[in-house]
């Protein structure tokens, strides 16, 4: 703790320094130079007696005027019964470490007397869960916790998010209130939490488990302090017609980073050829039909059937509901598809099972250099597309996926009802 309001500001802004790339990694310049967050209120939101301000907005905090007698403070944990911290001032202003839930409780005393004790209770009360931009399967993964969340203390809950996702949730969680960044009135809130990776937290400030042994979606039940089982999130399919009579798989092939991508030099081919002769037509649903950079760049694969561009993600949405299956990578197209109720072929070497969602098809291939994303030696650089963090510029670079051979994943296709049920 400490009780120096510059203190607290800067704390605010290595919380927008510490997330990953979700703001940055697949925007532009403009984007990077954004915090990664909407900026709490400057002076806590909830009043008390004699001039006393508190609230729960990135952590415990409480304001004290200058009065007759100085002020006692103890801001406890109500549920492991530890004093975080106790001081005495005469005026000023106290902020707790922590950034995470934490059910806290303040106390304030003058002269050997109380004068104020508040316990939190989100009952009734507004809270703000703020998801970064610019990135799909973070808060695909997350959001689900914000709705425990919700559930849990009966809060009137906000969830600020980039404004392409608000009308995947909208409809089917009419008790929350959706916003943007941009929207968001930080003066309402009694409490608010900001979910993202946090590569660079040894002290668990803003997380209290590191994300890359927890799993990247389970990484928003321990900073809410809510139950870390996976769950599926819902999603509205405004126009859930089929997109196409015969049977198709949908495919993804880029990503925002090459080590997620496979990088098998004939794999795709070969699983599109091998589709084919399944009867299938397979439809590519990227963003971009061609992603790289430098000498480095991936390709729509040969024989599929174009439906990339920049399209709203309900229509992306309704595309993979219908699909017997879907086959791509750990990235949001993946989490998209998990969440559209769609049986997932995940190829990923660059991170362990555990960071994704659970699926039975998954794909690695252990006996190749593996889950560099899960290990915390390495700080993953999402500004650099070629990063390989073990064996960048040696013939071992991107192992890890291009030792997954095509008849790995043909293996794992025939497991999948839907294809199982079409050939003899």
């Amino acid at each position: 703790m400490d009780g120096a309001t510059e203190d607290l500001r800067q704390s605010a802004s290595a919380a927008s320094a510490g997330v990953s790339a979700t703001l940055a990694a697949r925007g532009s310049g403009d984007a990077a130079a954004k915090p990664a967050y909407p900026p709490t209120a400057t002076i806590p939101t909830q009043s008390g007696p004699k001039g006393v301000r508190f609230d729960f907005n990135e952590g415990c905090r409480v304001l004290m005027t200058e009065s007759d007698h100085p002020w006692r403070v103890r801001i406890s944990d109500l549920d492991t019964g530890n004093i975080l911290y106790e001081t005495e001032l005469k005026a000023g202003r106290v902020s707790s470490t922590k950034r995470y839930y934490v059910r806290f409780a303040i106390e304030l005393w003058q002269q050997g007397e109380s004068v104020f004790r508040h316990e939190y209770n989100a009952d009734g009360r507004d809270v703000l869960i703020n998801f970064p931009v610019g990135t799909l399967g973070d808060t695909m993964g997350w959001f689900p916790y914000a709705v425990k969340f919700q559930e849990k203390h009966k809060c009137r809950l906000t969830c600020a998010m980039a404004e392409r996702l608000i009308p995947l949730f909208r409809e089917t969680h009419p008790h929350i209130e959706f916003c943007t960044h941009e929207e968001v009135q930080s003066d309402r809130y009694y409490a608010t939490y900001c979910i993202g990776l946090f590569f660079d937290d040894r002290e668990g400030v803003f997380q209290p488990a590191d994300f890359r042994f927890v799993g990247l979606h389970r990484t928003a039940g321990y900073i809410l302090g809510v139950d870390p089982t996976e769950v599926r999130p819902r999603i509205t399919i405004p126009d859930n017609a089929r997109p196409l009579s015969e049977p198709y798989v949908c495919i993804a092939v880029q990503s925002t980073t090459q080590s997620k991508c496979w990088n098998n030099p004939m794999g795709w081919h070969e699983i599109v050829r091998f589709l084919g002769e399944a009867g299938y037509r397979v439809v590519c649903i990227d963003q971009k039909p061609v992603h790289g950079t430098g000498l480095v760049w991936n390709h729509i694969p040969h024989g599929v059937e174009d439906q990339t561009g920049d399209r709203p993600l309900q229509e992306r949405a309704r595309w993979l509901h219908h699909a017997d299956f879907f086959i791509g990578l750990s990235s949001g197209l993946a989490w998209l598809a998990w969440a559209a109720g769609t049986p997932v072929v995940m190829i990923s070497g660059f991170t362990h099972p555990t960071n994704e969602f659970e699926t039975p098809h998954r794909i690695i291939n252990y006996h190749a250099c593996n889950s560099c994303w899960n290990d915390p030696r390495h700080r993953f650089d999402h500004h650099d597309f070629l990063w390989c963090p073990r064996h960048a510029n040696t013939p071992r670079q991107f192992e890890c996926t291009r030792l997954i051979t095509a008849e790995q994943v043909k293996q794992v296709i025939r497991h999948i009802p839907a294809f199982a049920a079409r050939t003899p």
